[in-house]
């Protein structure tokens, strides 16, 4: 790897600062840590409580970086998100006024409970990185990620994300009850005080594009690309692995997600300090990329088949070089 801060001081400085705060979550917090390292944006789903939200806030105060927390609700409007022309009656002019998604990281908290308008605001940010307003365009400062979540339990008042936007998130994190000793360490925390520990910034946002820089140079074998390839067409014609499969996949994992795979297992062999990607990567990270990627048909969702059950199907029936 090119000299500059490496992938395991960048995982072990920012971990250490987030420990301060999380007890476990291991795998949500390697995941954040993906997307980070890769530019890709990530959604977390959970039920309440699991904190989520704590976890990117953390992180946040972990990076010396501009973060933004913006609490999606029903009324919230496109205006309120990317910002909006403002009149000066003095001048006679309209000067824009630049909204909350200007930052280098974007907490959007419950998203699925803002309509489909203000969920298409987001389109071009998360995917051109730039911001329409009025007649202008705004380049948004890199680095720039958004990190969402959703309540996937109280679906009242919610919206379902549109497919084109969720296949924006690079990463969809099921995020899971605590081991017992974990939520015991939870308890001995923060149940006397009930106040988190202080966080310092140990990394800079050009630390984060010089170590996705390094990223990038992660080399990747043809039959890992292969394996990727295959894993993919698989999720689009599951019954070529699972006869039982046949039919129940309405749309597959698009183009963007092989992309996604390969760029996920780069930056998880470099958090583990390998300058090369093998299979078990992809294995690895397979789930969080294609899960929100694979959209079942009704017959498979009265047979209690969804995109897990697929996904999980998919990974063992295709062969790991």
């Amino acid at each position: 790897m090119s000299n500059g801060l490496s992938g395991e001081t960048l995982a072990s400085r920012v971990e250490r600062s987030i420990s301060e705060v999380i007890v476990g979550q291991r795998a949500m917090i390697e995941g954040l840590l993906i997307g980070l390292l890769t530019g890709g944006h990530v959604l977390l789903e959970g039920v309440p409580g699991l904190a989520k939200t704590l976890t990117i806030a953390s992180l946040s105060r972990a990076l010396d970086v501009s973060f933004r927390r913006i609490q999606f609700t029903p009324d919230l409007l496109p205006a309120d998100l990317i910002g909006t022309m403002i009149y000066n009656p003095r001048e006679g002019t309209f000067a824009p006024r630049k909204g909350p998604i200007f930052a280098n990281l974007i907490l959007a908290d419950e998203i699925n409970r803002a309509p489909a308008k203000v969920q298409s605001a987001l389109l071009e940010a998360m995917q051109e990185k730039q911001v329409t307003i009025g007649d202008s365009t705004y380049r948004l400062e890199e680095p720039f990620l958004v990190l969402a979540t959703q309540n996937p339990v109280d679906q009242e008042g919610t919206y379902q994300l549109p497919e084109a936007q969720v296949d924006r998130f690079m990463l969809k994190l099921v995020v899971t009850y605590p081991t017992r000793d974990e939520e015991r360490g939870v308890i001995d925390r923060m149940a006397t005080s009930g106040a988190a520990a202080s966080i310092e910034p140990v990394a800079s946002g050009g630390d984060i594009l010089r170590a996705r820089r390094e990223v990038d140079e992660v080399y990747v074998d043809g039959k890992v690309k292969d394996y990727v390839l295959d894993l993919v067409s698989a999720t689009r014609h599951p019954e070529s692995i699972d006869a039982k499969l046949g039919g129940m996949v309405r749309y597959g994992a698009s183009p963007r997600a092989s992309i996604a795979l390969v760029r996920a297992a780069k930056a998880r062999a470099y958090l583990r300090g390998r300058n090369y990607v093998d299979p078990g990567d992809v294995k690895a990270v397979a789930p969080d990329v294609l899960r929100h990627r694979v959209i079942v048909t009704y017959e498979a969702l009265a047979e209690e088949i969804g995109p897990e059950q697929v996904v999980s199907r998919v990974l063992s029936g295709v062969h790991m070089p």
